[in-house]
């Protein structure tokens, strides 16, 4: 929300300094963006004196002036201005000037064969209004030679400040006075309440049929007035706000809006029919808004309408067919309360965004409906002139005092800080709580404060932030006990094994698109306000946004991507803790001795599944290879790694080439998934490693070559030969794989470790006959 320092001081009585309330401001918790000062684009202008204005030689509309710009020197400037003459004091821009409304900047020309050292100055051509017909007329008395801005009062410092969603009371100019008057910054003025008579009964009767909606509708009308333009300071004011002023009407109705949180509306009653109705929205109809967009209205929204059409959504933004024009003379205002929980929901169905939604949608004060109309009221007649009719109203706002018992002791054990308790009560107090011992009830215009904690929370921010000591944790005596949980060490393992293995952590978003979502069988999860269509569901995997990733940095140039990271995936029954990477474009670059650059492949992939999973401290030993890694990989290159045919720990391989297509991932890219919470607990208890022993006698390896189906995987056979003997092999490694006139030929490499004393012939024939045995269980038979 934007605001002038000389707006602000319309409420709070202070001398100081802008940089002074934008210090106190942010430490009070109303982040400043920025201050600005439109005078410093107006700096180089001065006032100066026409000392002569001669008609110029070669043109009937040109006039030479004589100009005194306090230099002590005479300056010649060209003019066309129709009310420039001598003894006037105006605006002056020498050469160098930049000239904000005509978007050029100054310099020694000749016009019309007469040297011109400078510019005499319209309100359009400095922006400070629209007016063109001639340059700006300042008083006689104005001291010649000195800036422009200070004599014309325009040195007023803009203020952007980021509200937060609960600051409601904060979406007014009086509210943020308020609080900097409780910081120390000033005195809060007394706000002025207009008292207005009606001399006439209103002519458009009001009601209500939506009480959920709009539980209060106050109104009046106002016939006779002129709707012109508004007073050039209302309009400077509303330019520092960033408002574009339109009319006397609609900027009386923003202004207040700014300036008390307390949005309204105009209705030009020539154009109704009828009394107006705030009512639920019928299936069907539609309304033309301000913004000159149609939209569709659906049953749960709130609107105002008479008796043909709808002319107001409620709250948010109103109708084109009943604004107010300069041909506008009775207009009927519209002062309500709308909920916020009906307003938020309708602006994020129509994408439709105002000021007034913004506030209505924190919750403007309940009680503040007579006295808004009446402030709105006496503006419309102190700038546009009539006669205004006595007030009506339709229902009544829910006004329940929260009375919240508080103990004041809470501020130092919660806030940290000690406060005496008067000192609490007078904070309280200039925030517009009501105090009674210990009982404090919190005023209609915060509707953010709910209890004990935010009473501490008010009194916390007026003392500030930094005077919260540090103080540190108390510490039990001894060695600190551990605190990471086992979910946290696997992933802070699994985590340095990747990165230590050459791959790159990624953190991609965990929304992604209802497209991206359906390639890995649809989310479960999605947002009901998303930040775009595009990351709207709860991811169901890691891969979408680590195929994007990987895309993009190809895209850059990388010859080579190893991406991994560690995130959740969100389905049906939980979050569950994942990691997922992808390997993507050349595993080896070209080279004398390899020839073209190789490519990744499901190989790869496995052998960096199985290191990390034994990184987490899976039993890799006992893992089995299942072929069916569902409709996202590449049937025949993926395949998934398990405990039993039930307990799926990761899945690996190359991506389906539909879902390449689907998501433009790179070409022949292969990635995996492991399962972080499916990897069971191990089962020591103790925290450090067991002390390595090496063995004491050599190991003896035997091969063996089997003639096997076509269809067991070497996996299988490996864990049957190293079953055999549990205790004397510590080792099956495949070796060979060939294709014999008999069939499949596979070759293993079998370890023996002796641990008393070495392996006699007669041992090692014995251990030879139950491995060979444990092939044949599955069909293969030593290769002769």
């Amino acid at each position: 929300m934007k605001f002038s320092l000389s707006w602000l001081k319309d409420h709070l009585d202070t001398d100081a300094s802008a940089q002074e309330i934008a210090d106190k401001l942010a430490a009070i918790g109303l982040e400043v963006e920025e201050v600005t000062n439109p005078a410093d684009a107006l700096a180089p202008f001065k006032v100066a004196k026409v000392l002569t204005a001669e008609k110029h030689p070669q043109a009937d509309k040109l006039q030479v002036l004589t100009v005194d710009a306090g230099t002590g020197e005479k300056i010649q400037v060209v003019c066309g201005a129709p009310n420039a003459r001598a003894g006037m004091v105006g605006v002056f821009g020498a050469p160098g000037a930049y000239i904000p409304g005509s978007d050029i900047t100054l310099k020694v020309a000749a016009i019309r064969g007469v040297e011109s050292r400078g510019m005499m100055c319209s309100a359009r051509e400095l922006e400070l209004g629209e007016d063109h017909s001639g340059i700006i007329e300042l008083p006689e008395d104005a001291p010649v030679g000195t800036a422009f801005t200070s004599s014309a009062g325009l040195d007023d410092p803009v203020f952007d400040v980021n509200v937060t969603p609960n600051r409601q009371d904060a979406m007014g100019v009086r509210g943020i006075a308020r609080d900097l008057a409780a910081a120390g910054i000033g005195t809060l003025k007394p706000l002025a309440v207009p008292q207005v008579e009606g001399s006439f009964p209103c002519p458009v009767p009001i009601r209500i049929e939506d009480p959920e909606g709009c539980p209060a509708f106050f109104g009046r009308a106002i016939k006779g007035l002129k709707n012109g333009a508004s007073p050039d300071w209302m309009q400077r004011r509303l330019k520092a706000a960033g408002q574009r002023p339109i009319s006397a009407l609609v900027d009386i109705t923003n202004y207040v809006m700014i300036d008390l949180a307390r949005p309204s509306h105009a209705y030009d009653i020539g154009k109704l029919r009828g009394g107006l109705t705030a009512r639920a929205a019928k299936a069907g109809e539609k309304v033309l808004a301000l913004n000159e967009k149609e939209y569709a209205l659906e049953p749960f929204m709130t609107v105002i309408a008479d008796e043909s059409q709808v002319h107001d959504i409620g709250g948010i933004m109103g109708g084109e067919d009943s604004g107010v024009s300069e041909a506008t003379t009775d207009v009927m205002l519209e002062v309500a309360y709308f909920t916020p929980e009906r307003i938020a929901r309708t602006g994020q169905f129509l994408g439709l965004t105002s000021d007034a939604r913004s506030r209505f949608e924190r919750g403007v004060d309940p009680e503040f409906l007579d006295e808004g109309l009446a402030i709105l009221t006496g503006l419309i007649l102190d700038i546009c002139g009539g006669e205004a009719s006595a007030p009506i109203r339709a229902g009544q706002p829910a006004l329940q005092k929260r009375i919240i018992r508080f103990d004041y002791g809470r501020t130092k054990a919660l806030g940290g800080i000690e406060v005496p308790e008067q000192r609490q009560c007078d904070i309280l107090q200039s925030l517009g709580f009501e105090v009674n011992g210990g009982d404090v009830t919190v005023p209609t215009w915060r509707r953010d404060v709910e209890g004990p904690a935010d009473l501490v929370e008010e009194i916390a921010r007026i003392i500030g932030y930094d005077q919260v000591p540090s103080t540190p944790l108390e510490r039990a005596p001894g060695i600190a006990k551990p605190t990471a949980t086992r979910s946290q060490l696997v992933e802070r393992r699994v985590r340095r094994t990747a990165a230590a293995r050459g791959l790159d952590e990624a953190v991609t978003w965990s929304f992604i698109s209802e497209a991206e979502a359906a390639a890995f069988g649809g989310g479960e999860w999605r947002l009901a306000n998303p930040i775009s269509e595009e990351m709207k569901v709860m991811r169901p995997s890691l891969l979408p946004g680590l195929i994007a990733a990987a895309r993009r940095n190809l895209d850059r140039g990388a010859s080579t991507v190893r991406l991994f990271e560690i995130g959740r995936r969100y389905l049906a029954d939980a979050e569950h803790p994942t990691l997922g990477f992808i390997f993507a474009g050349e595993r080896r670059a070209r080279g004398w001795q390899s020839g073209k650059a190789q490519p990744f492949d499901a190989f790869d992939a496995k052998a960096e599944v199985v290191a990390l999973l034994d990184a987490a401290g899976a039993p890799v030993d006992n893992l089995q290879v299942f072929p069916d890694a569902g409709p996202t990989w590449h049937p025949g290159r993926s395949a998934t790694l398990r405990l039993g045919p039930k307990t799926v720990l990761a899945v690996f391989g190359e991506l389906h080439p539909r879902l390449q297509k689907s998501l433009d991932a790179p070409a022949g890219a292969i990635g995996a998934e492991i399962y972080l919470d499916a990897i069971p607990a191990g089962r020591q208890s103790a925290r450090t490693r067991p002390a390595y022993a090496p063995p004491a006698l050599q190991a003896v390896s035997r091969d063996f070559a089997f003639i096997v189906p076509a269809d067991l995987a070497a996996e299988n056979l490996a864990r049957a030969i190293r079953s055999a003997d549990k205790a004397a092999i510590t080792g099956v490694r495949l070796f060979d794989r060939f294709e014999a006139p008999e069939g499949l030929s596979l070759a293993l490499e079998v370890t023996l470790q002796p641990a008393d004393k070495s392996f006699t012939d007669e041992q090692i024939a014995e251990i030879s006959k139950r491995v060979v045995a444990a092939a044949e269980k599955l069909g293969a038979h030593l290769r002769s």
